[in-house]
């Protein structure tokens, strides 16, 4: 099975060139990374006017394997090829990197790209995806995409880390700014074009100056001082680093990845409504973050709601009055951790004479509209809270439950209002709490 990950898109607040500046130093070894012992350039090029820079390197890699396995497989290093394409243009970088070990065997694929913020021209963006295919590999398969996934999700986490740590060492040096690059002017001389090219060496280090580092100034005020900064990590930015933290929590890189493959994979097929991140989270963390699994209940559960209009049902649906008057539950603020409290007085309620006064399907629909309430509470809290709410706690007064609410057609109604609430509402229960059990509650529960 061919094992993917694809990134969210990750922001430096620097420009792209200070970036670019930042990445060539982790060649041809980089000690931030022990298992990249050490690369060699195969190919390079370069276009006349300096705009294109394509360069082919071959990395040798010392991949944290078991001993009995690199002997069996006859191999101390792993060696990749990476293409490096820059174009100083268009402001971008493409990254292309395969295995040349064991290729036969094993496919690894990998594309990253460095591009130039949307919104403000002196950040950069990066996005990275890759793909695992293990053909054979002496019947340690999956001890291989074991390793292979370990290696590659701590390499994901230090990425980052990397080129803020050669940004700092740059600034440390005194450098804080890297010019773009411009059409080489055309002179009449040779000694001209010396003097020209020498006044670009000299003017692509800028010395921070002196009074700013009395201050304390950041690299990012350094970098960008009057440019506007847009709203980072807002919902509308869904693939955005900073986003999925603030609205969603902290998600392991191949969870990141999930949620953002599954995304993708239902903005291609699927029509109609599209769910919400919380909301897809919700149905990959139901399944352990199996995204075929996680997939089949989710589009389950939309073609339901499509079906029964759930989506519209707090603004289109009013409960019936007798509901309103005998129904023993509600919102009622938060807990102690942000969110959501529902309080539901189980035994006070006439759960008999509500089945028979409304039926089973009006109890159903309120309880939809329950649900539904409890999701809006949710973002609600999580903007209130500024950390993702993504569950409600429920507080179970059970003091009056006594053997008539074992009344089998009300029994029957619970059972089912459990089951379609548990397929549609997966992971929203945070914390159960339930007080003055009498004795009979062990035969209810």
């Amino acid at each position: 099975m061919v094992q993917k990950y694809q990134s969210p898109v990750r922001v430096y607040k620097y420009p792209f060139e200070l970036i670019m500046a930042a990445y060539e130093r982790r060649f041809p070894t980089c000690p931030l990374i022990p298992m990249f012992v050490g690369s060699d350039t195969v190919n390079e090029f370069k276009s006349e006017d300096g705009a294109i820079h394509v360069i082919e390197r071959r990395c040798k890699l010392d991949v944290d394997a078991p001993r009995l396995l690199k002997k069996i497989a006859g191999v101390d290093y792993v060696y990749f090829v990476q293409k490096n394409s820059l174009n100083s243009r268009e402001r971008t970088l493409h990254i292309e990197a395969y295995n040349e070990t064991f290729s036969n065997r094993v496919i690894i694929n990998e594309h990253c790209c460095y591009t130039v913020h949307p919104e403000n021209e002196d950040w950069t963006c990066f996005e990275q995806s890759a793909s695992l295919d293990i053909k054979s590999f002496f019947g340690f398969e999956s001890t291989v995409e074991k390793i292979a996934m370990k290696q590659y999700t701590s390499n994901i986490k230090k990425g980052k880390e990397i080129i803020e740590y050669y940004l700092r060492q740059l600034e440390e040096e005194g450098i804080t700014f890297v010019p773009r690059w411009s059409p080489p002017s055309i002179t009449t001389s040779s000694e001209t074009s010396s003097s020209s090219s020498k006044k670009q060496a000299a003017s692509m280090a800028v010395v921070i100056p002196e009074a700013a580092l009395k201050e304390g100034l950041s690299g990012d005020a350094l970098s960008s001082p009057s440019a506007p900064e847009p709203v980072v990590g807002t919902p509308d930015d869904k693939l955005d680093a900073d986003y999925i933290k603030r609205y969603l929590g902290d998600l392991t890189p191949l969870q990141e990845s999930c949620l953002i493959r599954l995304r993708q994979w239902l903005q291609e097929t699927h029509k109609g409504k599209i769910p919400k991140d919380e909301h897809i989270l919700r149905f990959l963390r139901a399944r352990d973050f199996n995204i075929d699994k996680a997939r089949e209940i989710m589009c389950q559960s939309l073609t339901w709601r499509k079906q029964h209009q759930v989506d519209y049902i707090l603004e289109t649906w009013t409960p019936p009055q007798v509901l309103q008057d005998y129904y023993a539950g509600g919102w009622h603020h938060h807990d102690k951790d942000g969110r959501p409290l529902y309080v539901l007085r189980l035994g006070q309620m006439d759960t008999k004479g509500l089945v028979r006064a409304l039926g089973e399907e009006a109890l159903l629909r309120y309880v939809l509209s329950i649900n539904e309430e409890g999701l809006r509470r949710c973002e609600e809290n999580t903007k209130v809270f500024g950390r993702p709410i993504s569950s409600w706690t429920c507080l179970v007064d059970l003091e009056g439950l006594n053997m008539r609410h074992l009344w089998r057609p009300g029994v029957k109604a619970l059972l089912r209002i459990i089951e379609v609430v548990e397929a549609n509402y997966p992971e929203t229960l945070g914390r159960l709490l339930i007080l003055r059990a009498p004795r009979v509650f062990p035969v209810l529960w």
